[in-house]
């Protein structure tokens, strides 16, 4: 895959919205303010192709993007406590609705904060993931922000956390030094040779 040729393609902010899927996605998902557009912006070699925004909650519609045969899903980030519940609705709506659509979802990466400990809706969406038997990694976010050698054990907490996954997967990820984005782009690429 070139990911220097990925493109916005269009967003959608209401279910009602929502498109038939007509290709295979890769899905990007996670919760507020973890580093989704930037990871995709780091995994295309972009710096403005998803917008970032230093404030939570500012992704508030699913994005599609172009990516040769499939096309790359930014979801809304879940659990922004600050946002009005009339807003957390409209977006629990917007991403339920995407996951019911009978998409030919490939894989799924599940961005988590590394700093932190995987929240209730982290958990959630596990759940939901294993129900709806969509493969799924988890990429551990803002690595470059703590000790390099705890990097290492709070990937292995995470691991153990979800231990009723299986064999889970976890990648470390920094947007800044770089960190993940080979293996991340070689796990699209693979699903790339399986279409």
């Amino acid at each position: 895959m070139d990911f220097g040729k990925v493109e916005f393609e269009r967003s959608f902010g209401v279910a009602s919205q929502l498109t038939r899927s007509s290709c295979s996605e890769i899905v990007f998902a996670g919760r507020s303010n973890v580093g989704k557009s930037s990871l995709i912006n780091k995994i295309c070699n972009r710096k403005k192709l998803a917008r970032v925004s230093s404030v939570p909650g500012k992704t508030i519609t699913i994005n599609f993007y172009l990516a040769g045969n499939f096309r790359f899903v930014d979801l809304p980030g879940y659990g922004y406590a600050k946002a009005a519940k009339s807003e957390q609705a409209r977006w629990s709506a917007l991403i339920n609705s995407y996951f019911a659509g009978n998409r030919d979802i490939r894989r799924l990466f599940l961005l988590i904060d590394l700093r932190h400990r995987p929240s209730d809706e982290d958990v959630i969406m596990v759940e939901m993931l294993k129900s709806l038997r969509i493969p799924f990694v988890f990429v551990l976010t803002k690595a470059d922000k703590i000790a390099k050698t705890k990097v290492d054990e709070q990937a292995r907490f995470v691991v153990s956390f979800f231990e009723n996954c299986g064999n889970i997967l976890c990648i470390p990820f920094s947007a800044v030094a770089g960190r993940g984005v080979k293996e991340i782009q070689d796990i699209i690429e693979q699903e790339e040779l399986r279409l």
